[in-house]
Protein backbone atom coordinates (compact mmCIF):
# COMPACT_ATOMS: atom_id res chain seq x y z
CA UNK A 1 0.00 0.00 0.00
CA UNK A 2 1.38 3.35 -1.08
CA UNK A 3 1.48 6.22 1.36
CA UNK A 4 3.02 9.68 1.49
CA UNK A 5 3.56 12.14 4.27
CA UNK A 6 3.27 15.82 3.41
CA UNK A 7 5.69 16.86 6.17
CA UNK A 8 8.74 18.88 5.16
CA UNK A 9 12.12 17.16 5.40
CA UNK A 10 14.72 18.55 7.82
CA UNK A 11 17.58 16.66 6.16
CA UNK A 12 18.86 19.62 4.16
CA UNK A 13 17.66 23.18 4.76
CA UNK A 14 16.48 24.83 1.55
CA UNK A 15 16.08 21.49 -0.16
CA UNK A 16 14.61 21.44 -3.70
CA UNK A 17 10.88 21.27 -4.30
CA UNK A 18 9.42 17.89 -5.32
CA UNK A 19 9.29 19.03 -8.96
CA UNK A 20 13.04 19.70 -9.02
CA UNK A 21 14.33 16.26 -7.98
CA UNK A 22 13.66 12.63 -8.95
CA UNK A 23 10.85 11.01 -7.01
CA UNK A 24 11.78 8.08 -4.78
CA UNK A 25 9.83 5.63 -2.67
CA UNK A 26 10.85 3.49 0.31
CA UNK A 27 9.78 -0.12 -0.33
CA UNK A 28 8.68 -2.35 2.53
CA UNK A 29 7.68 -5.98 2.05
CA UNK A 30 5.73 -7.89 4.67
CA UNK A 31 5.84 -11.67 4.71
CA UNK A 32 2.34 -13.16 4.61
CA UNK A 33 2.44 -16.91 4.12
CA UNK A 34 -0.78 -18.59 3.03
CA UNK A 35 -2.75 -19.65 6.09
CA UNK A 36 -0.24 -18.11 8.51
CA UNK A 37 -0.48 -14.31 8.47
CA UNK A 38 1.11 -12.24 11.25
CA UNK A 39 -0.99 -10.26 13.70
CA UNK A 40 -1.88 -6.77 12.54
CA UNK A 41 -0.38 -4.82 15.45
CA UNK A 42 2.84 -6.84 15.30
CA UNK A 43 3.13 -6.04 11.57
CA UNK A 44 2.55 -2.31 12.18
CA UNK A 45 5.12 -2.13 14.97
CA UNK A 46 7.66 -4.12 12.96
CA UNK A 47 7.22 -1.82 9.95
CA UNK A 48 7.83 1.24 12.14
CA UNK A 49 10.96 -0.34 13.60
CA UNK A 50 12.13 -1.23 10.09
CA UNK A 51 11.91 2.41 8.97
CA UNK A 52 13.82 3.57 12.05
CA UNK A 53 16.50 0.93 11.53
CA UNK A 54 16.95 2.02 7.91
CA UNK A 55 17.17 5.70 8.90
CA UNK A 56 19.83 5.01 11.53
CA UNK A 57 21.88 2.40 9.66
CA UNK A 58 25.48 3.51 9.03
CA UNK A 59 24.97 2.85 5.31
CA UNK A 60 22.25 5.55 5.30
CA UNK A 61 24.39 8.20 6.97
CA UNK A 62 27.33 10.49 6.24
CA UNK A 63 28.43 12.77 3.43
CA UNK A 64 31.50 13.05 1.28
CA UNK A 65 34.28 10.66 2.32
CA UNK A 66 32.18 9.27 5.16
CA UNK A 67 29.08 8.71 3.03
CA UNK A 68 27.42 5.32 3.39
CA UNK A 69 26.36 3.40 0.30
CA UNK A 70 22.69 4.30 0.79
CA UNK A 71 23.21 7.85 2.08
CA UNK A 72 22.75 9.75 -1.16
CA UNK A 73 19.50 8.06 -2.15
CA UNK A 74 18.23 8.35 1.43
CA UNK A 75 18.81 12.11 1.31
CA UNK A 76 17.12 12.46 -2.07
CA UNK A 77 14.13 10.49 -0.82
CA UNK A 78 13.81 12.58 2.33
CA UNK A 79 14.12 15.81 0.35
CA UNK A 80 10.61 15.21 -1.06
CA UNK A 81 7.50 13.51 0.28
CA UNK A 82 8.58 10.52 2.36
CA UNK A 83 6.60 8.07 0.29
CA UNK A 84 6.47 4.43 1.41
CA UNK A 85 4.91 1.45 -0.35
CA UNK A 86 4.09 -1.76 1.48
CA UNK A 87 3.79 -4.96 -0.57
CA UNK A 88 3.31 -8.58 0.48
CA UNK A 89 5.27 -11.70 -0.38
CA UNK A 90 5.36 -15.39 0.49
CA UNK A 91 7.40 -18.45 -0.37
CA UNK A 92 9.70 -17.93 -3.34
CA UNK A 93 8.61 -14.28 -3.63
CA UNK A 94 9.87 -13.62 -0.11
CA UNK A 95 13.15 -15.43 -0.76
CA UNK A 96 13.75 -13.36 -3.91
CA UNK A 97 12.95 -10.16 -2.02
CA UNK A 98 15.41 -10.98 0.75
CA UNK A 99 18.18 -11.47 -1.83
CA UNK A 100 18.18 -7.71 -2.47
CA UNK A 101 20.14 -5.28 -0.28
CA UNK A 102 18.02 -4.24 2.66
CA UNK A 103 17.19 -5.00 6.29
CA UNK A 104 14.75 -7.56 7.71
CA UNK A 105 13.03 -6.89 11.03
CA UNK A 106 11.19 -9.57 12.99
CA UNK A 107 8.31 -8.78 15.31
CA UNK A 108 7.60 -9.99 18.79
CA UNK A 109 4.66 -12.23 18.02
CA UNK A 110 3.12 -11.17 21.34
CA UNK A 111 -0.51 -10.51 22.16
CA UNK A 112 -1.65 -13.59 20.25
CA UNK A 113 -4.67 -15.78 20.54
CA UNK A 114 -2.61 -18.48 22.26
CA UNK A 115 -2.42 -16.30 25.36
CA UNK A 116 -6.22 -16.44 25.64
CA UNK A 117 -6.60 -20.03 24.39
CA UNK A 118 -3.53 -22.30 24.69
CA UNK A 119 -5.07 -24.64 22.13
CA UNK A 120 -5.06 -21.99 19.41
CA UNK A 121 -2.15 -21.79 17.02
CA UNK A 122 -0.64 -18.30 17.41
CA UNK A 123 0.22 -16.14 14.41
CA UNK A 124 3.91 -16.15 13.49
CA UNK A 125 6.04 -13.12 14.38
CA UNK A 126 5.79 -10.46 11.71
CA UNK A 127 8.66 -10.20 9.22
CA UNK A 128 9.18 -6.95 7.33
CA UNK A 129 12.03 -6.18 4.95
CA UNK A 130 12.86 -2.56 4.14
CA UNK A 131 14.96 -1.56 1.16
CA UNK A 132 16.87 1.60 0.22
CA UNK A 133 14.65 4.02 -1.71
CA UNK A 134 14.05 3.29 -5.39
CA UNK A 135 12.80 5.56 -8.19
CA UNK A 136 9.02 5.76 -8.24
CA UNK A 137 8.97 4.17 -11.70
CA UNK A 138 12.13 2.04 -11.33
CA UNK A 139 11.37 -0.83 -8.96
CA UNK A 140 13.68 -3.90 -9.02
CA UNK A 141 12.22 -6.86 -10.89
CA UNK A 142 12.20 -8.90 -7.65
CA UNK A 143 9.75 -6.41 -6.12
CA UNK A 144 7.80 -4.85 -8.95
CA UNK A 145 5.31 -7.73 -9.33
CA UNK A 146 4.57 -8.12 -5.64
CA UNK A 147 0.96 -7.37 -4.72
CA UNK A 148 -0.05 -4.24 -2.82
CA UNK A 149 -3.52 -5.59 -2.03
CA UNK A 150 -4.12 -8.47 0.33
CA UNK A 151 -2.48 -6.93 3.38
CA UNK A 152 -5.65 -7.07 5.48
CA UNK A 153 -4.46 -8.46 8.80
CA UNK A 154 -6.25 -8.90 12.12
CA UNK A 155 -5.33 -9.11 15.79
CA UNK A 156 -6.61 -12.36 17.35
CA UNK A 157 -7.27 -10.36 20.50
CA UNK A 158 -6.97 -6.66 21.39
CA UNK A 159 -3.38 -5.63 22.11
CA UNK A 160 -2.66 -4.70 25.73
CA UNK A 161 -2.38 -1.11 26.88
CA UNK A 162 1.18 0.14 26.25
CA UNK A 163 3.48 1.19 29.05
CA UNK A 164 3.47 4.94 29.62
CA UNK A 165 7.25 5.23 29.23
CA UNK A 166 7.17 3.55 25.80
CA UNK A 167 7.17 5.53 22.53
CA UNK A 168 3.66 5.15 21.11
CA UNK A 169 2.42 5.73 17.57
CA UNK A 170 -1.27 6.58 17.94
CA UNK A 171 -3.53 5.84 14.96
CA UNK A 172 -6.57 7.96 14.27
CA UNK A 173 -9.78 6.22 15.36
CA UNK A 174 -11.76 7.87 12.58
CA UNK A 175 -10.01 6.29 9.59
CA UNK A 176 -10.50 2.82 8.12
CA UNK A 177 -7.10 1.76 6.75
CA UNK A 178 -5.89 -1.57 5.44
CA UNK A 179 -2.97 -3.10 7.31
CA UNK A 180 -0.62 -2.12 4.47
CA UNK A 181 -1.75 1.49 4.58
CA UNK A 182 -1.50 1.56 8.37
CA UNK A 183 2.01 0.05 8.22
CA UNK A 184 3.13 2.88 5.94
CA UNK A 185 1.50 5.46 8.22
CA UNK A 186 3.17 3.97 11.30
CA UNK A 187 6.46 4.24 9.43
CA UNK A 188 5.76 7.92 8.72
CA UNK A 189 4.99 8.55 12.38
CA UNK A 190 8.19 6.86 13.51
CA UNK A 191 10.19 8.89 11.00
CA UNK A 192 8.74 12.22 12.15
CA UNK A 193 9.59 11.33 15.75
CA UNK A 194 13.14 10.40 14.69
CA UNK A 195 13.57 13.75 12.95
CA UNK A 196 12.49 15.69 16.06
CA UNK A 197 14.48 13.79 18.69
CA UNK A 198 17.73 15.26 20.04
CA UNK A 199 20.83 13.22 19.22
CA UNK A 200 21.13 11.81 22.75
CA UNK A 201 17.61 10.38 22.66
CA UNK A 202 18.14 9.02 19.15
CA UNK A 203 21.20 7.09 20.29
CA UNK A 204 19.43 5.72 23.36
CA UNK A 205 16.40 4.61 21.32
CA UNK A 206 18.57 2.93 18.69
CA UNK A 207 20.72 1.14 21.25
CA UNK A 208 17.57 -0.18 22.95
CA UNK A 209 16.39 -1.70 19.66
CA UNK A 210 13.67 0.90 18.95
CA UNK A 211 11.02 -0.33 21.40
CA UNK A 212 7.62 1.14 20.52
CA UNK A 213 3.92 0.43 20.40
CA UNK A 214 1.25 1.15 17.80
CA UNK A 215 -2.27 1.62 19.11
CA UNK A 216 -5.53 3.21 17.98
CA UNK A 217 -6.46 6.17 20.16
CA UNK A 218 -9.91 6.69 21.60
CA UNK A 219 -11.76 9.65 20.01
CA UNK A 220 -11.23 11.82 23.09
CA UNK A 221 -7.56 10.89 23.36
CA UNK A 222 -7.06 11.53 19.64
CA UNK A 223 -8.44 15.06 19.90
CA UNK A 224 -6.02 15.73 22.73
CA UNK A 225 -3.05 14.24 20.88
CA UNK A 226 -3.77 15.98 17.58
CA UNK A 227 -3.54 19.41 19.25
CA UNK A 228 -0.63 18.56 21.56
CA UNK A 229 2.22 19.68 19.30
CA UNK A 230 3.59 16.14 19.00
CA UNK A 231 4.61 14.99 15.48
CA UNK A 232 1.47 14.61 13.36
CA UNK A 233 1.28 12.74 10.05
CA UNK A 234 -0.99 14.10 7.33
CA UNK A 235 -1.48 11.82 4.36
CA UNK A 236 -0.97 13.05 0.80
CA UNK A 237 -4.15 11.29 -0.33
CA UNK A 238 -2.87 8.95 -3.04
CA UNK A 239 -4.69 5.87 -1.69
CA UNK A 240 -7.59 4.96 0.59
CA UNK A 241 -8.05 8.23 2.47
CA UNK A 242 -8.52 11.89 1.64
CA UNK A 243 -5.54 14.19 1.22
CA UNK A 244 -4.66 16.03 4.41
CA UNK A 245 -6.15 13.39 6.69
CA UNK A 246 -4.38 13.24 10.04
CA UNK A 247 -3.41 9.60 10.49
CA UNK A 248 -0.77 9.18 13.23
CA UNK A 249 0.58 11.09 16.21
CA UNK A 250 4.10 10.19 17.35
CA UNK A 251 4.19 10.19 21.16
CA UNK A 252 7.76 9.77 22.43
CA UNK A 253 8.57 10.43 26.11
CA UNK A 254 11.38 12.81 25.13
CA UNK A 255 8.95 14.96 23.13
CA UNK A 256 6.14 15.20 25.67
CA UNK A 257 5.62 18.59 27.23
Amino acid sequence: MSSDSTTESPVRPGHPTPDEVPRFVLPLVVRIEKGAPPARTDALETAARAVLTMLSDERSLGEGETEGEWARVMREWQDTQIRKVVRRARGAEWRRATSLPGLTLTGTGTGTAAEADPGTMPPPPAEVRVFPPVPLDGWPKELVKLQVSGTDLDDPEPPPAPARDLPILWLSPGLDMSAGKAMAQAGHGAQLVWWELPDKERVAWREAGFPLAVRTASPARWRELASSGLPLVRDAGFTEIAAGSATVVGDHPALRG
